[in-house]
Protein backbone atom coordinates (compact mmCIF):
# COMPACT_ATOMS: atom_id res chain seq x y z
CA UNK A 1 0.00 0.00 0.00
CA UNK A 2 1.42 3.38 -0.93
CA UNK A 3 0.80 6.51 1.08
CA UNK A 4 1.07 10.16 0.17
CA UNK A 5 1.28 13.51 1.88
CA UNK A 6 0.68 16.90 0.30
CA UNK A 7 1.66 19.95 2.32
CA UNK A 8 1.92 23.67 1.62
CA UNK A 9 2.76 26.55 3.92
CA UNK A 10 2.28 30.30 3.64
CA UNK A 11 3.25 33.22 5.82
CA UNK A 12 0.28 35.42 6.66
CA UNK A 13 1.13 38.77 8.30
CA UNK A 14 -1.48 38.43 11.06
CA UNK A 15 -1.70 36.64 14.40
CA UNK A 16 -3.13 33.12 14.41
CA UNK A 17 -6.13 34.43 16.37
CA UNK A 18 -7.13 36.46 13.28
CA UNK A 19 -6.70 33.55 10.83
CA UNK A 20 -8.11 30.61 12.80
CA UNK A 21 -11.77 31.77 12.67
CA UNK A 22 -11.72 31.59 8.85
CA UNK A 23 -10.85 27.89 8.92
CA UNK A 24 -12.69 26.55 11.99
CA UNK A 25 -16.16 27.00 10.43
CA UNK A 26 -16.91 25.59 6.96
CA UNK A 27 -19.21 28.47 6.01
CA UNK A 28 -16.14 30.72 6.07
CA UNK A 29 -14.46 28.49 3.47
CA UNK A 30 -16.76 30.01 0.83
CA UNK A 31 -14.52 33.10 0.98
CA UNK A 32 -11.16 31.40 0.38
CA UNK A 33 -11.40 27.73 -0.63
CA UNK A 34 -9.69 27.11 -3.98
CA UNK A 35 -12.51 24.79 -5.06
CA UNK A 36 -15.47 27.12 -4.58
CA UNK A 37 -15.47 28.35 -8.19
CA UNK A 38 -15.19 24.94 -9.85
CA UNK A 39 -18.94 24.31 -10.10
CA UNK A 40 -21.34 27.29 -9.77
CA UNK A 41 -24.27 24.92 -9.15
CA UNK A 42 -22.53 22.82 -6.50
CA UNK A 43 -24.88 21.69 -3.74
CA UNK A 44 -23.65 22.28 -0.17
CA UNK A 45 -25.03 21.31 3.20
CA UNK A 46 -23.87 21.92 6.74
CA UNK A 47 -24.67 19.99 9.92
CA UNK A 48 -23.58 19.82 13.51
CA UNK A 49 -22.20 22.90 15.25
CA UNK A 50 -21.45 26.02 13.16
CA UNK A 51 -17.76 25.64 13.95
CA UNK A 52 -15.35 23.46 15.89
CA UNK A 53 -15.33 19.73 16.57
CA UNK A 54 -18.35 18.03 15.02
CA UNK A 55 -18.98 20.69 12.37
CA UNK A 56 -19.75 18.96 9.07
CA UNK A 57 -19.87 20.03 5.45
CA UNK A 58 -21.04 18.01 2.45
CA UNK A 59 -20.84 18.86 -1.23
CA UNK A 60 -22.03 17.38 -4.49
CA UNK A 61 -21.01 18.89 -7.78
CA UNK A 62 -20.08 18.25 -11.37
CA UNK A 63 -17.40 15.76 -12.41
CA UNK A 64 -14.58 18.12 -11.53
CA UNK A 65 -15.98 19.08 -8.11
CA UNK A 66 -16.99 15.53 -7.22
CA UNK A 67 -18.75 14.79 -3.96
CA UNK A 68 -17.82 14.19 -0.37
CA UNK A 69 -17.88 15.31 3.23
CA UNK A 70 -15.61 17.03 5.72
CA UNK A 71 -15.84 16.96 9.50
CA UNK A 72 -13.74 18.81 12.05
CA UNK A 73 -12.40 16.11 14.36
CA UNK A 74 -9.89 18.13 16.39
CA UNK A 75 -9.55 21.80 17.27
CA UNK A 76 -6.82 23.34 19.39
CA UNK A 77 -7.35 27.10 19.16
CA UNK A 78 -5.43 28.88 17.71
CA UNK A 79 -2.78 26.33 16.70
CA UNK A 80 -4.35 23.31 14.96
CA UNK A 81 -7.46 22.05 13.19
CA UNK A 82 -7.82 18.44 12.01
CA UNK A 83 -10.43 17.27 9.50
CA UNK A 84 -11.76 13.98 8.25
CA UNK A 85 -12.06 14.53 4.50
CA UNK A 86 -14.00 11.84 2.66
CA UNK A 87 -14.41 11.80 -1.09
CA UNK A 88 -17.29 9.75 -2.48
CA UNK A 89 -16.95 10.79 -6.15
CA UNK A 90 -15.11 10.52 -8.50
CA UNK A 91 -13.17 8.04 -6.29
CA UNK A 92 -13.79 6.92 -2.74
CA UNK A 93 -11.06 7.98 -0.35
CA UNK A 94 -10.57 9.21 3.19
CA UNK A 95 -7.84 11.81 3.56
CA UNK A 96 -6.93 13.13 7.02
CA UNK A 97 -6.26 16.86 6.65
CA UNK A 98 -4.72 19.36 9.07
CA UNK A 99 -4.16 23.07 9.33
CA UNK A 100 -1.48 24.31 11.71
CA UNK A 101 -0.92 27.93 12.72
CA UNK A 102 2.59 28.71 13.98
CA UNK A 103 3.67 32.15 15.23
CA UNK A 104 6.36 33.53 12.94
CA UNK A 105 7.78 36.96 13.69
CA UNK A 106 5.06 39.51 12.87
CA UNK A 107 2.66 36.92 11.55
CA UNK A 108 1.77 33.26 11.29
CA UNK A 109 2.92 30.39 9.11
CA UNK A 110 -0.16 28.41 8.11
CA UNK A 111 0.48 24.84 6.93
CA UNK A 112 -2.19 22.81 5.11
CA UNK A 113 -1.49 19.07 4.93
CA UNK A 114 -3.49 16.18 3.46
CA UNK A 115 -2.45 12.55 3.79
CA UNK A 116 -3.86 9.35 2.42
CA UNK A 117 -3.39 5.86 1.14
CA UNK A 118 -3.57 4.76 -2.46
CA UNK A 119 -5.80 1.68 -2.43
CA UNK A 120 -7.70 -0.12 -5.18
CA UNK A 121 -8.28 2.08 -8.23
CA UNK A 122 -6.50 4.89 -6.39
CA UNK A 123 -3.29 2.85 -6.48
CA UNK A 124 -3.54 2.58 -10.27
CA UNK A 125 -4.40 6.29 -10.48
CA UNK A 126 -1.29 7.09 -8.39
CA UNK A 127 0.91 5.41 -11.00
CA UNK A 128 -0.01 8.16 -13.46
CA UNK A 129 -0.94 11.15 -11.29
CA UNK A 130 1.21 12.71 -8.59
CA UNK A 131 -1.05 13.85 -5.73
CA UNK A 132 1.35 16.66 -4.83
CA UNK A 133 1.08 18.05 -8.35
CA UNK A 134 -2.68 17.42 -8.44
CA UNK A 135 -3.62 19.37 -5.29
CA UNK A 136 -0.48 21.25 -4.22
CA UNK A 137 -1.30 24.19 -6.48
CA UNK A 138 -4.84 24.30 -5.09
CA UNK A 139 -3.45 24.46 -1.55
CA UNK A 140 -1.18 27.34 -2.59
CA UNK A 141 -4.12 29.18 -4.16
CA UNK A 142 -6.30 28.57 -1.10
CA UNK A 143 -3.64 29.83 1.31
CA UNK A 144 -3.13 32.96 -0.82
CA UNK A 145 -6.90 33.57 -0.83
CA UNK A 146 -7.04 32.98 2.93
CA UNK A 147 -4.29 35.58 3.38
CA UNK A 148 -6.26 38.04 1.23
CA UNK A 149 -9.45 37.51 3.27
CA UNK A 150 -7.56 38.04 6.52
CA UNK A 151 -5.84 41.18 5.15
CA UNK A 152 -9.17 42.62 4.01
CA UNK A 153 -10.57 42.32 7.55
CA UNK A 154 -7.60 43.96 9.29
Amino acid sequence: MSTFSVSRSAFIPAPAEDIYPHVIGFRGWLNWSPWEGIDPSMQRSYSGPVEGVGAKYAWKGNGKAGAGTMEIVEAAEPSRIALRLEFTKPMKAVNPTTFTFAPDGHGTTVTWTMTGENKGIGRVFALFINMDKLVGGDFEKGLAQLAAVVAAQR
